[in-house]
């Protein structure tokens, strides 16, 4: 089978690959590209472990065709810190223990941020519905919710 060239942008560079024409843009990010972050919970959908953006719209990588990605801008969760300074969910996740394995945890902060992007004053019930594609079988879903019903309320002080 021909490869097939994809010019696309993750985590704001510019990036191209070679990829077979069936392969998921998932696999691409972790075996090709080396970003490790999203990882592959069920490979249908279902679980949102490897939730990315996709022109700031959330999917799930595990559904998206490689070749799919051309001409459009990927946020991975490797894109989410700036350096060695981690995005504010990420740093609130760790100071309320709303990870334990992280197989979910970065699908959570990809699906977190594209909410506060979208929403930087979402209920409760909001939050649930939204992260609702995201499942963990450690933590349950409090200390997460909580995180996010936190930081939002944090951005939103500071832009005051």
């Amino acid at each position: 089978m021909a490869k097939t060239h994809v010019s696309t942008t993750i985590n704001g560079e510019p990036v191209e690959f070679l990829c077979d024409p069936t392969q998921s843009l998932l696999d691409v990010l972790r075996d090709n590209l080396g970003l490790t972050g999203s990882k592959e919970g069920c490979g249908s959908g279902d679980c949102g472990a490897c939730s990315v953006t996709l022109d700031n719209r959330l999917v799930c990588s595990c559904l998206i065709l490689a070749p799919e990605a051309e001409g459009h801008s990927i946020r991975t969760i490797e894109g989410m810190a700036q350096g060695d300074q981690l995005h504010p969910l990420q740093q609130k996740f760790v100071e309320l223990a709303a990870l334990q394995c992280g197989i979910c945890t970065p699908g959570f902060l990809v699906a977190s941020k594209a909410l506060l992007d979208r929403n930087p004053d979402p209920t409760e019930t909001e939050i649930r519905y939204w992260l609702a594609g995201n499942l963990c079988r450690c933590t349950g879903y409090d200390k997460i919710i909580r995180a996010v019903m936190e930081v939002a309320a944090d951005m939103r002080e500071a832009a005051r």
